[in-house]
């Protein structure tokens, strides 16, 4: 193991990370929300299979009660629904509105051009690495939040 290039990647990803929450912060700011507000749609949207209030709450690090006031703050802002679960009646899901999704991208447009523009520098081979260090990445960061 190569312990000078494994602290620069592992410096880099810190770097990476803390400009994430930045840009999250930005996001808030220009949507005139709370950074929770923007990280809960951004869970909401992003999830492998749909959330409900209890896992929105845990994935943010919140509270059963104070994730209920943000859910219920959210619906009334017209950025999120709730629906009944089609697999368990008496579980409610989240979904984002249209609302909500034109207005995060409509946000994100000058960053997504940034990136499409670092994107096309790369060509194929590189795009395939990138793709399974940062696949490998999230992997690594989700099973670190999840093993409590």
């Amino acid at each position: 193991m190569n312990h000078d290039r494994t602290r620069e990647v592992g410096l880099a990803v810190r770097r990476m990370l803390q400009a994430g929450r930045e840009m999250q912060a930005a996001m808030a700011r220009r949507l005139g929300v709370r950074i929770t507000d923007v990280q809960a749609v951004d869970h909401v949207v992003s999830a492998d299979s749909p959330l409900g209030p209890v896992e929105l709450g845990d994935r943010l690090g919140i509270r059963s009660a104070s994730a209920t006031v943000l859910v219920d703050r959210l619906v009334g802002a017209g950025h999120l629904t709730r629906a009944p679960d089609p697999r368990d009646r008496r579980r409610v899901v989240l979904g984002a509105t249209d609302h909500a999704r034109d207005e995060v991208r409509r946000a994100l447009t000058p960053l997504l051009h940034d990136v499409a523009a670092i994107t096309d520098r790369l060509d194929d081979e590189q795009v395939a690495t990138v793709l399974g260090f940062l696949t490998d990445l999230t992997e690594a960061l989700r099973d670190y939040a999840t093993d409590d």
